[in-house]
């Protein structure tokens, strides 16, 4: 059976970024294979991971400002690729700076190799179809990830090694099995009909994720090391309730309300440190605490991963964007990282470990209500004016006028509106007019009052929403 040439690029795209993944997860960040070679060399991991993450957040932030088209990103993510195969390699020899200088390396080239995977998740997944294909990779690339555990942990750290590098091999081949001159997915290559900025949403999620990872970073560094001495359950558990909590969520209707979840999953976290606290430290007392806290992980993930994956029509560089919005998971994991290992360095007793956990996750639940408002605003925002600006003048004149103001507009308001609408910067309102952008704000002040609303996303939304449906 032939497979078709839109599905063939999507699994080389999907399957080929897994496999990377995979070898993050295994080895660069946090790894198991990591720790099992530091534990062989008897070497503090401390500094070396804190540098991989600081350089696989540098690589995140900065990839967007340098690759801006398909072809680009498809060869950034090859080149990086490489060069995590030979940064890799001073690992099967004793310790030395070369250790540092690789993983410094490959730190900040997977970073840009991810990022840059952003123009393949908009260009070769429909919309409606991301949170599933972001749910699949996130779980095949945990599974392998398990089995390569399972490796280091009862054969040899070397072995798990070698096994981090075959998958960064098969990632190459498959993404050098993409092939960008198809015409299957140009319809994909859409222009951004809004020039209402993305911006917003993007830090407000950033900041939420930023917030809510920290706790994260505290695991690693806090919990994780409790319960070493049970490695060989570790190996093989520690990520069952990511995947399980994966499977959940990807299995959730559409219109399931995603937010509802996110509570469920700091309910978790809380428990989980909860738990440590007043739990002992065997095997029985790992489940519970992993499984809280792990199961939590996959919510969240999987929530800002399907959320980025929804921005990424409304921008034309997927790579900042994507990059950035993971940037902020991994800079909190590093926060929390740096935490973790000043409260192991200060001997802090669990229960002080929970109380600054609880704090985190009640200043996230602080945030998450407005935020959450926010985001959905301002998405539906787009969706509504990428679909206005594409109807006849005729069908835009029959919208403004179904909602009445309580006072009517001026004929420069009623100018100033219809620019809105069609998702005008103010300056750029400005510029049409012949106007100052002073004047362009009072004009908008005025228009608000009319309304009866207090932001320009929620006069979009009271103006469009019933028009939700044309946009998708």
């Amino acid at each position: 059976m032939k497979i078709s040439k839109p599905f063939g690029n999507r699994f080389y795209s999907v399957a080929g970024f897994s496999f990377l993944f995979a070898y993050l997860l295994s080895f660069l960040f946090e790894g198991q294979v990591l720790y099992s070679l530091l534990d062989y060399y008897g070497r503090d991991g401390s500094y070396y991971i804190t540098a991989a993450i600081a350089a696989h957040f540098a690589g995140l932030f900065s990839c967007g400002f340098f690759v801006k088209k398909p072809d680009i990103a498809r060869r950034t993510i090859l080149i990086c690729m490489g060069v995590c195969l030979f940064a890799t390699i001073p690992f099967f020899f004793t310790p030395s700076v070369l250790w540092a200088v690789g993983l410094i390396v490959g730190g900040y080239t997977s970073g840009c190799a991810v990022a840059s995977w952003g123009f393949f998740l908009k260009l070769f997944t429909p919309k409606k179809e991301r949170i599933k294909v972001c749910a699949d990779l996130l779980i095949f690339s945990n599974i392998i990830m398990i089995a390569i555990n399972v490796s280091a942990i009862f054969f040899s750290a070397f072995i798990g090694l070698c096994f981090s590098i075959l998958c960064v091999v098969i990632g190459f081949i498959l993404i050098w099995s993409i092939d960008l001159n198809r015409a299957d997915f140009s319809s994909a290559k859409k222009e951004v009909k809004s020039n209402l900025s993305i911006n917003k949403p993007l830090y407000l999620l950033c900041l939420f994720v930023f917030v809510i990872t920290i706790n994260s970073g505290l695991m690693y560094q806090v919990i994780n090391p409790a319960f070493e001495h049970l490695s060989e359950l570790t190996s093989w558990y520690w990520a069952l309730p990511y995947i399980i909590a994966l499977i959940i969520m990807r299995n959730l209707p559409l219109r399931a309300k995603r937010s509802r979840m996110l509570y469920i999953g700091m309910g978790m976290i809380m428990a989980a440190f909860i738990g440590f606290m007043l739990l002992k430290r065997q095997a029985a007392d790992y489940l519970i605490v992993d499984t809280l806290m792990l199961g939590a992980c996959g919510i969240f993930d999987l929530f800002w991963w399907s959320i980025l994956g929804e921005m990424l029509d409304y921008t034309k560089n997927p790579a900042r964007l994507f990059g950035m919005g993971l940037s902020a998971n991994v800079l909190g994991v590093l926060c929390g990282g740096v935490l973790g290992m000043i409260i192991t360095a200060s001997e802090l007793p669990g229960a002080e470990v929970a109380v600054i956990a609880l704090s985190i996750v009640c200043i996230t639940l602080v945030l998450f209500p407005p935020l959450n408002r926010l985001l959905v605003l301002l998405l539906k925002s787009h969706a509504y004016l990428t679909a206005y600006s594409a109807m006849p003048e005729v069908r835009q004149t029959e919208i403004k006028n179904q909602i009445k103001a309580t006072e009517k507009l001026t004929i420069r308001e009623d100018e100033v509106l219809q620019l809105i609408l069609l998702g005008k910067h103010n300056r750029e309102i400005a510029d049409d007019l012949y106007i100052s952008e002073n004047t362009v704000k009072t004009h908008i002040r005025n228009i608000l009052s009319k309304y009866n609303v207090s932001s320009r996303v929620e006069l979009i939304s009271k103006l469009l929403k019933n028009k939700g449906s044309t946009a998708n």
